[in-house]
């Protein structure tokens, strides 16, 4: 089963480290990165630029694309892992790995179907 696991943190936060900081943090999560691809658990992983970037798309139709994302929290999603691993025990061990590389981060874990043209959906993946 694949598993989604979202890095939320305040932005703030994270744009006030030093270069020294993040590069710091950086090695520490690339460890953790490092063991996941080793053990081929580790697909896709992303980190995501700044809100101030983003835009949404919303509305009928076509829809509108209006500035940035509006959550209403304190931590935004900066960042994802996707991860294979047979049970979310074994996704959640992963997150906290992550999460001892950066322990002001919450990890979300979610459940992942994967969708690819022309395939079936395994049983597994869709539920």
């Amino acid at each position: 089963m694949h598993y989604a696991i979202l890095a939320y943190h305040e932005e703030g936060v994270v744009q006030s480290w030093t270069e020294d900081e993040d590069k710091a943090l950086m090695a520490d999560l690339l460890e953790v990165n490092d063991r996941l691809v080793a053990e081929k658990k580790l697909g896709p992983a992303a980190r995501l630029g700044p809100t101030q970037g983003a835009v949404t798309l919303r509305g009928k139709g076509a829809g509108m694309v209006i500035d940035g994302p509006f959550a209403e929290t304190k931590e935004q999603l900066l960042g994802f892992y996707i991860v294979e691993f047979p049970t979310i025990e074994d996704a959640i061990a992963a997150a906290r790995e992550l999460r001892g590389a950066n322990p002001t981060a919450v990890y979300e874990i979610r459940p992942v179907m994967l969708y690819v043209p022309g395939a079936a959906l395994s049983a597994q993946d869709a539920g």
